[in-house]
């Protein structure tokens, strides 16, 4: 299968833009209490400590302990996001949750979380296309919005990838983790989201799988590497086209957090700056669709989101699945 650049992606009208816009009113995020540093995980997989933190980026993680749930992790982050937003849940039209390892095999965990924070007649439903589902997630609640059908959404993105993890074997091991970040879409909002682009290769699927059978992740490391860096690259710089931006123009990117080394690549690959790339992973590492949120979450108390200017969000996964979309901030165009 090429990996070449897509053809040459078409430009966004700006006269095509929806009259209402949606943007994010706040941010929200939830982990584990239980930390697990590489030690802890090093001698069952058989490597060192050292080995982890040179491969991935990633000194600790946290994981969800036996009886706790990933539904009231989402619902902490919620409640963060929405006091920020200065709303309550029923102010909510719709939740949604972006995971590929709800608590249940049903119900979905959006109706569950909706419960939890009282938005009892709100939209719900899960995005379930693993990491990539937050950015999925967010082009899905600015459409509600931006269609009138909905004027306050909640999306949270979250995993308890730990659940999925054979202990000896060293990629899954090494890399994922549990966490929820969460965000609130209010109409006319700060961060304005922009185009999205998302992408799809179910012939690529066997490369990263969890199976019904038995739920344990099966990866092939190498072959994620390289697809998750040219469709990431790709997907960038056809959502920054369709905004009628430049790699110079962006203030800060948010990759997925995948692995130290491929946001590393991906920098290399598009040209950005390390001021301009959010590499969150080394104490959380990658917690799937929660990546995305809770390194915007951690990025907004930092300061790093911009008074004015634009933020790159971009995501692959398994599928293979991959997106990208904008915030605008400051009424940037």
């Amino acid at each position: 299968m090429s990996l070449e650049f897509a053809p040459e992606p078409i430009v966004e009208d700006v006269a095509r833009r929806p009259a209402r816009s949606a943007g994010v009113a706040g941010w929200g995020a939830a982990l584990p209490a239980t930390v697990v540093p590489n030690a802890a995980i090093s001698e069952e997989a058989g490597v060192t400590p050292e080995w982890i933190v040179k491969r991935t980026g990633i000194s600790e993680r946290r994981h969800l302990a036996p009886g706790e749930r990933l539904d009231a992790l989402c619902a902490q982050a919620g409640r963060e996001a929405l006091a920020q937003a200065g709303l309550d849940g029923a102010a909510l039209d719709a939740v949604l949750v972006a995971t590929s390892t709800a608590d249940d095999v049903f119900p979905q965990t959006a109706p569950v979380v909706a419960g939890m924070l009282g938005a009892d007649h709100a939209l719900n439903w899960d995005v379930g296309i693993a990491c990539t589902g937050f950015v999925a997630g967010l082009a899905q609640g600015a459409a509600l919005i931006e269609s009138g059908r909905a004027e306050n959404v909640l999306l949270i993105g979250a995993d308890a990838v730990s659940r999925c993890i054979d202990p000896s074997d060293r990629g899954p091991a090494a890399l994922f983790a549990d966490g929820a970040g969460a965000a609130v879409l209010t109409r006319g909002g700060e961060g304005r989201v922009g185009a999205a682009v998302m992408g799809s290769d179910g012939a690529s699927a066997h490369f990263l799988v969890a199976s019904r059978e038995n739920g344990v992740i099966r990866m092939e490391g190498q072959e994620v590497f390289k697809h998750a860096i040219a469709r990431m690259a790709e997907s960038s710089r056809e959502v920054l086209a369709r905004e009628g931006l430049a790699v110079e123009d962006i203030a800060l990117v948010v990759p997925h957090q995948a692995n130290g080394r491929i946001t590393t690549a991906l920098a290399l690959r598009l040209g950005l700056t390390p001021e301009q790339v959010v590499d969150d992973i080394a104490d959380r590492g990658n917690t799937s669709a929660g990546t995305i949120p809770l390194a915007l979450h951690r990025a907004a108390g930092e300061g790093r989101l911009p008074e004015r200017g634009h933020v790159l969000l971009v995501a692959f996964g398994a599928g293979f699945s991959w997106g990208a979309t904008v915030l605008h901030y400051g009424g940037a165009a």
